[in-house]
């Protein structure tokens, strides 16, 4: 695959009419991990002993791989910045500096601009917490996981509660917002274990929380030697305790899996669900990109070796495609319908280009089904509809 196209090749004409561009946000991959957590199917890969990341190397292949993409984005402000992984905070504070600085000669940034870091207690240093706040970083976003010393080792995590309550107070000093990922349906875990992760986690008094369902991925090592889990009711009732904890600690839930305090939703992740526009850059990162007449995905190369070389020699795309028109309608409603208090009903047309008609067959089956509200201006699922959400995403599938 070559480098991205000229813009000619993506302004050609198409059968979508999409008015505006949507918001566009930036998004960083930085590969490597201390240790490949067994339940882990992202792309992130563990240093080896003694080794260290090719920082300065990777930097180089980061900046040609944006600065071939800044034709594709040209005069776009961008609305967040998100640099994931991996984990992040492996790189030198010095690293990240220079990584924001190559981004704001290259993008425009809006006043204000959300930058998220992701980062694990395990390579936390209470000095880098200030560096890379230092650096321009404006929001960390936290993978405690849990706060129960057996439950991370079954995770395979590298840090410790002890590690992890350090890292949560120093975000508290120098960050004014901050997100702690939390797992739930951890291997033996109780009910009573898992309340008692998410009232330490509230404790806290976090702006936002991230609480996931811990999923057994093929490819990876849980897949090859799967823990006993906790069964699903057991999985619900932890699920219910903690929405109903959170929600009285002053946290919201306005995602599926996100809950947060009045002005700390997370900027970045709310531009995906609205299916906004995204730039991603770094080994495997995923972008999404609309046009007059097109939506397009494209895909860097994954290993972070050929990722270097193939974007250092001009030619960072593994894949660049457009969206087939007949899977617009899921790919919106796969991402907006996640939003507890749904999307106006114009959004649809504004972000895909298609007409209404393209999802009124699923919107129709979604209210007799008793799965959204639908006031013709408005949509949001139900509460039934959040239970069933992925059953409610699939009406809207091409046949």
């Amino acid at each position: 695959m070559p480098a991205p196209r000229d813009i000619a090749h993506y302004l050609r004409a198409g059968t979508l009419a999409i008015p505006t561009p949507p918001p566009l946000a930036l998004y960083v991959h930085l590969p490597w991990c201390l240790h490949k957590c067994p339940y882990c199917d992202f792309n992130s890969h563990a240093v080896g002993a003694g080794d260290a990341p090719p920082f300065a190397r990777y930097l180089d292949a980061l900046r040609a791989d944006l600065e071939l993409s800044v034709p594709l984005v040209w005069g776009r402000p961008v609305t967040s910045v998100f640099i994931g992984g991996g984990t992040p905070s492996l790189f030198p504070p010095e690293a990240i500096d220079a990584l924001l600085s190559t981004v704001r000669q290259l993008l425009p940034l809006v006043p204000g601009c959300e930058i998220t870091l992701e980062a694990n207690p395990g390579t936390f240093e209470r000095e880098g917490f200030r560096a890379f706040a230092q650096a321009g970083v404006t929001r960390l976003s936290i993978g405690v996981q849990s706060f129960d010393d057996d439950k991370l080792a079954a995770l395979g995590r590298v840090h410790d509660r002890a590690q992890a309550v350090a890292a949560v107070e120093a975000a508290q000093q120098h960050y004014a917002t901050f997100n702690l990922d939390l797992m739930y349906a951890l291997p033996g875990q109780t009910a009573a274990q898992s309340a008692a992760d998410v009232a330490q986690a509230l404790a806290f008094e976090p702006p936002h929380l991230s609480l996931y369902h811990l999923t057994i991925e093929a490819n990876t090592r849980f897949a090859q030697s799967p823990p006993r889990l906790p069964d699903d009711d057991t999985a619900f009732d932890m699920l219910d305790a903690a929405v109903a904890r959170a929600a009285a600690a002053g946290l919201e839930r306005y995602e599926v899996s996100a809950y947060a305090r009045a002005g700390h939703r997370c900027a970045h992740n709310l531009n995906t669900w609205q299916f906004g526009d995204y730039l991603g850059i770094g080994a495997g990162a995923h972008g999404k990109l609309s046009f007059a007449h097109r939506v397009v995905r494209q895909i860097r190369w994954r290993e972070p070796q050929r990722y270097m070389e193939q974007a250092l020699r001009g030619e960072p795309l593994s894949q660049d495609d457009d969206v087939p028109r007949g899977q617009l309608p899921f790919e919106f409603m796969l991402c907006a319908l996640r939003l507890r208090h749904g999307f106006d009903a114009a959004l649809f047309g504004q972000r895909t280009g298609l007409p209404p008609s393209a999802v009124a067959r699923g919107l129709r089956e979604a209210r007799a089904r008793g799965w959204i509200e639908d006031d013709g201006t408005h949509v949001r699922p139900t509460t039934r509809g959040f239970d069933f959400l992925s059953d409610l995403q699939a009406l809207f599938l091409e046949d």
